[in-house]
């Protein structure tokens, strides 16, 4: 099957949606993770869990955008989407840590 560069691209920002929310549900247990303390052996099955069902979220939509074929702007697709997920995290939890420093310095100012 042949894809026009219209449809490429399309498919090219679904992967990137399936990257970013996976990443996003990974966060997510993260932070689970954190607010309920976790054994060793607990995280390590939440993690292969997560990661076979984030498997066929990813094939699923590779299925329904590309038909079941692998194409290398779906991989890239994913890895950006996921890769600016994680930058946009990244630069929140700066901002975060700025603006929380700031009002502490405030607080004591007062």
């Amino acid at each position: 099957m042949i894809l026009g560069i219209g449809t490429e691209g399309s498919v090219f920002l679904y992967a990137g949606l399936a990257g970013v929310s996976v990443l996003c549900a990974y966060y997510a247990l993260v932070c689970f993770r954190k607010l309920i303390p976790h054994r060793l052996i607990a995280v390590g099955i939440e993690d292969v869990i997560f990661w076979v069902v984030a498997s066929v979220y990813i094939f699923r939509r590779m299925y329904d955008t590309t038909y079941g074929s692998i194409r290398w702007f779906f991989m890239l697709g994913i890895l950006c989407g996921a890769g600016t997920a994680y930058l946009v995290f990244r630069l929140c939890g700066k901002i975060y840590a700025k603006v929380k420093k700031s009002l502490e310095k405030y607080k004591k100012t007062r």
